[in-house]
């Protein structure tokens, strides 16, 4: 691994040049109310006039537009810093209201008034973040689905339709072109340390962002438009990301020190490493996370251009080539299709658990929605700030030398590094599909518990109980879990009866505690998982439909309101749920033997593999019947078990072809 000392920079010559060097080539003085009115609005002619356009295409000349700009920003800067905070808010705290987040832009002002280079690189972070949401909104105005990228968003017709092209080509030199300063992307991808970042383009992008709103607010009223606020992504079920235990004050402390001593941190980096955990003390959560992730993503490009013997990926790229960014280090494939080593090096615990936290569709993608401004930065939870500090700790404690054993070794830090050491992905499509089943399951068992009709009033009519296709119904599942029983635990079967001996929530759980590798899980994988989850999904929905239907028709039943027909019918339900509740247990029972099986089987030859489908998509065909026939619009329970008895038949049938892949499999 290199030397963290060594590099004194990550920013290529060129990037390094244009944002530290270009725009402080012009030395004249710029007056401030060239581009200021009397009234403390933004004169833009003023300003987009420094835009300097190649003679060729028309196009934006950045180079000569960074330089020409260069004063104006300083003038803005040192503008601001005349200001006290009262005058900033009386002139320019309304022209932030369209942003729906003026406290952010307003703790900005505070920032430039500092001498700390750490707070400025972090207000512009907060600031490009929180201005690209707010120009989503405005997008919205004039058109449907929002692009994900700033740049395509600042390209895009919508914006220069309100704002005016020459308008968006000022917030281009500065954000979202990989042509200009593009200071959110060097920032958050971890590329510039704090010194690199000149304040006065963060106080021009302030300035900026009160001009938007002046222009926005002209829009409004000449339109008669309404703007409208997307919502922010809310977390949920926070305890489903907790991997590690809560961080004290003791903790932190041994983290500071091994932040100062780990090979994993870029020397250039550490004040942000410092900064990190000082916002975590201070219940910053999301200034803690907003810091850190940058920082992490530099040490695991350290890494990665090591192991992959790629030094010079270690900078930014040029305009003509990739970034190296989490995205590519998560990657199974660098771009020359060589096997990514990284991994190797990471181990899977730590890989699943970064899939897990940015990349995994259903997981919190911490990253992607803070960089986008997508998240209430005031209200952000400690619950995931605590695991993303404790993921870094345990990183920092694995790429340090064995002078700091002391500190790895530590009764506070040991916990942290078992915990990581077992980390198993819990966003993945596998994970999410076993907590599906278990869920499912739960439900299931809440049947017995469904209020029924005392047996004194309940007529005895022609059904399943007691006669022979009953009878014929639970041979049929008896028969199809002794196959099965050869790929389960032992001792799970008692001979007087199979079916509630297995068909339990203790044996599903045994069987999704069992570890399957989630990391590049292959398509074919991908594609069987997708029908078991529809299959999972499907027969949680039959469960629920159930418990409401019972609950509705028993209170019907006890107020005398049921007509006859819709008595007898309740009779049949009460029946049918007594039979339907094995086989939705057996057929979660499946699901989850053949999600341990599914990475081997789906290995095997095509034929085998299309059969294997061939078998799911049976299967879900059936729970989506069940799904029609049991609704309450529906309530079809002779034909609920009609069906289920063709499908136990067809089950049976092609059991001997399931088994010998399952086989294979093992």
């Amino acid at each position: 691994m290199a030397l963290p000392d060594s590099v004194t920079t990550c920013l290529s010559q060129p990037v390094h040049y244009a944002i530290c060097k270009l725009g402080f080539e012009k030395k004249d003085t710029y007056d401030i109310d060239n581009i200021l009115s009397g009234s403390g609005e933004v004169c833009w002619p003023a300003v987009t006039e420094h835009v300097c356009y190649l003679e060729s295409d028309r196009s934006v000349d950045y180079i000569k537009s960074i330089r020409s700009l260069g004063p104006v920003c300083e003038s803005v800067n040192s503008y601001f810093k005349s200001l006290t905070k009262k005058q900033f808010v009386i002139h320019y705290a309304s022209w932030f209201h369209w942003t729906n987040c003026t406290e952010v832009f307003l703790k900005v002002f505070d920032v430039l008034q500092s001498t700390q280079a750490t707070e400025v690189a972090l207000g512009l972070m907060k600031l490009t973040s929180c201005l690209e949401w707010a120009l989503g909104d405005v997008y919205l105005l004039k058109g449907n689905d929002c692009p994900f990228l700033l740049r395509d968003l600042l390209a895009s017709e919508q914006l220069a339709d309100v704002f005016g092209q020459a308008v968006m080509n000022v917030l281009r030199v500065f954000i979202g072109s990989p042509h200009g300063l593009n200071l959110r992307n060097v920032l958050w991808h971890g590329f510039a340390s704090p010194q690199e970042i000149p304040a006065k383009y963060c106080a021009m992008l302030l300035f900026l962002t009160a001009g938007l709103g002046q222009l926005l607010q002209t829009y409004l009223l000449q339109t008669k438009s309404v703007l409208v606020h997307q919502p922010y992504v809310i977390f949920i079920s926070l305890e489903e990301l907790d991997a590690f235990p809560d961080l004290n004050s003791e903790i932190l402390s041994i983290a500071e020190e091994l932040v100062k001593l780990s090979g994993f941190v870029l020397k250039i980096m550490l004040p942000f490493w410092i900064a990190a955990l000082t916002a975590f003390k201070q219940s910053r959560y999301a200034d803690s996370v907003i810091l850190l992730l940058p920082q992490l993503e530099a040490g695991l490009r350290l890494l990665f251009t090591t192991t992959n013997k790629c030094p010079n990926r270690l900078l930014t790229a040029e305009s003509s080539a990739l970034y190296t960014t989490f995205d590519e280090m998560l990657a199974k494939h660098l771009d020359n299709e060589e096997v990514n080593q990284l991994p190797v090096v990471l181990e899977e615990p730590a890989m699943d658990f970064l899939w897990d936290f940015l990349n995994h569709q259903e997981g919190p993608r911490i990253r992607d929605h803070l960089s986008h401004g997508e998240i209430n930065l005031e209200t952000f939870p400690r619950e995931i700030a605590n695991q993303i500090v404790g993921f870094a700790i345990t990183i920092l404690c694995r790429f340090s030398d064995e002078a700091m054993y002391s500190l790895k070794e530590h009764m506070l830090i040991k916990p942290l590094m078992n915990c990581a050491s077992c980390y198993q992905s819990r966003f993945h499509p596998i994970s999410r599909l076993k907590k599906q089943v278990l869920e499912c399951m739960k439900s299931i068992h809440l049947w017995p518990e469904l209020a029924t009709v005392p047996e004194e009033q309940e007529q005895r009519i022609k059904g399943l109980e007691g006669n022979a296709e009953a009878n014929t119904l639970i041979l049929m599942i008896s028969e199809i879990i002794s196959q099965l029983q050869h790929y389960m635990p032992q001792n799970c079967c008692s001979s007087d009866d199979p079916i509630n001996s297995i068909l339990t929530e203790r044996l599903l759980v045994e069987l999704c505690d069992t570890r399957i590798c989630t990391l590049y899980s292959p398509r074919p994988v991908l594609e069987v998982v997708v029908i078991l989850r529809k299959i999972s999904a499907q027969c949680h929905q039959v469960s629920q439909q159930v418990i409401a239907g019972a609950a509705l028709r028993h209170t019907q039943w006890l107020n005398k309101t049921l007509h006859s027909r819709q008595r007898h019918n309740y009779r049949r339900m009460l029946n049918s749920i007594k039979f339907l509740s094995p086989v939705l247990r057996l057929v979660l029972l499946l699901i989850t033997l053949e999600l341990v099986s599914v990475h081997s089987v789906c290995k095997k030859n095509p034929f085998d593999y299309q059969q294997y489908l061939k078998f799911l998509k049976s299967v879900l065909q059936y729970t989506e019947n069940l799904v029609t026939y049991t609704s309450p619009d529906k309530n079809k329970w002779d034909e609920t078990m009609e069906l289920t008895k063709k499908t136990l038949i067809k089950i049976q049938k092609i059991s001997d072809r399931k088994l010998m892949l399952m086989h294979l499999a093992t």
